[in-house]
């Protein structure tokens, strides 16, 4: 697949955006622990980025999944990775489902604002004893009338502390496993929801990560995205959307750290003479250049499958495998050579390398990415 000439046009609205009114507040909300989500976020809007795929009749822009890719690649410009992910959560995490399964009511009531950016959306999966196996989570929603009543907690949720409504993944039966879990829209003003804590973590220190409570919160049970009980499987489908976001910006980040890095060996004098001289430094940056370009046209390649409609899971199993080990090659090596100063925090270095090590645990860690792989292989897992 081949980009044209209203891609490059978008990627440079994209980057004026990533320029102007990201990366020059990126210090200060960094040292606050949280990017201001409800201000940021009708901004982004404003250039159609959280709702690009989206049915205009929602105030989307109705375009195709390229697009997406673009945006994505282009957060990975931005000096915190937490900023890009919390864009991400919005357009491609917390709402996949709920545009695609969602009753045109959900759509209008919840779809709506978060693509105009006037309200927070979030995805809640993951809870405190369960990890990785979303088949043993226990948050129930139990019918009471029109209503479900929820009672669990969700943890590691990202914009959770910020977000005007969740997509929850909760039990609606007592079937064991992957079976009777529904995926229920729950706004966080009712009663009986609340933020237990937020999360001090070793890096995207700028993304408010929550742990949330649900205590008996009351919902109609027309909040429940698509068909009861199909929840498990609606969800497997958006981690799917949520693994490409994570391979999109892993290839922009990747590719702005080696041309920062690449300028700084040109410019560093090293025993009286330029550090990109070392055949070593020279070779080890190629190479890991050539690993971004087969990321990059693995993507790609990735997408226009996505948007022919064929199953896209094993190819984004491989993207997000690769994703998060080059990502952490990379900012090792960026560190590494700048010496030093690389390791002090006043250096961007650091920071990508405190980042970017959620990309091989987060939305599905390698080692599950491996397991999925495994089975698709026909392998015991």
């Amino acid at each position: 697949m081949r980009l044209n000439e209203d891609h490059r046009a978008f990627r440079d609205s994209v980057r004026r955006f990533v320029d102007a009114e990201v990366n020059p507040h990126v210090d200060a909300w960094e040292a606050a622990g949280r990017v201001p989500l409800h201000d940021l976020f009708p901004k982004a809007a404003a250039l159609g980025l959280l709702g690009l795929e989206y049915a205009e009749t929602y105030g989307g822009e109705g375009a195709d999944h390229s697009f997406q890719l673009v945006a994505a690649e282009e957060y990975g410009r931005m000096h915190a990775t937490g900023v890009g992910m919390a864009i991400g959560v919005q357009s491609m995490m917390a709402t996949p489902s709920l545009h695609e399964f969602g009753s045109p009511e959900l759509k209008e009531r919840y779809l709506a604002p978060a693509i105009a950016g006037t309200a927070v959306a979030a995805v809640a999966v993951t809870e405190p004893d369960t990890g990785s196996d979303v088949a043993r989570l226990r948050t129930r929603a139990v019918p009471d009338g029109d209503d479900l009543i929820i009672t669990g907690r969700k943890t590691y949720i990202t914009n959770g502390a910020q977000a005007d409504w969740i997509c929850l993944l909760a039990r609606t039966s007592d079937e064991a496993g992957h079976r009777g879990m529904s995926q229920i829209i729950v706004p966080t003003s009712l009663p009986g929801f609340s933020v237990a804590r937020t999360f001090d973590k070793l890096g995207n220190r700028c993304s408010d990560t929550a742990e949330l409570v649900l205590d008996e919160v009351r919902v109609p049970a027309a909040n429940v995205v698509g068909q009861v009980g199909r929840g498990f499987q609606q969800q497997m489908q958006q981690f799917v959307i949520e693994r490409m976001f994570a391979a999109y910006t892993t290839v922009g980040g990747c590719q702005y750290a080696l041309d920062r890095t690449r300028k700084f060996v040109l410019d560093r004098t090293v025993f009286g003479r330029p550090l990109a001289d070392r055949q070593y430094v020279a070779f080890r940056l190629s190479e890991l250049q050539a690993e971004v370009d087969l990321l990059r046209s693995h993507n790609l390649v990735t997408c226009e499958t996505l948007m022919a409609g064929e199953d896209i899971t094993r190819m984004a199993t491989v993207a997000k495998l690769k994703a998060g080990r080059l990502i952490r090659e990379v900012a090792d090596w960026c560190l590494q050579l700048h010496g030093g100063m690389g390791y002090l925090e006043e250096t961007w270095t650091a920071r990508l390398y405190r980042d970017t090590r959620l990309t091989s645990i987060g939305a599905g860690a390698d080692e599950v990415m491996l397991q999925i792989l495994t089975r698709l292989d026909g392998l015991p897992a």
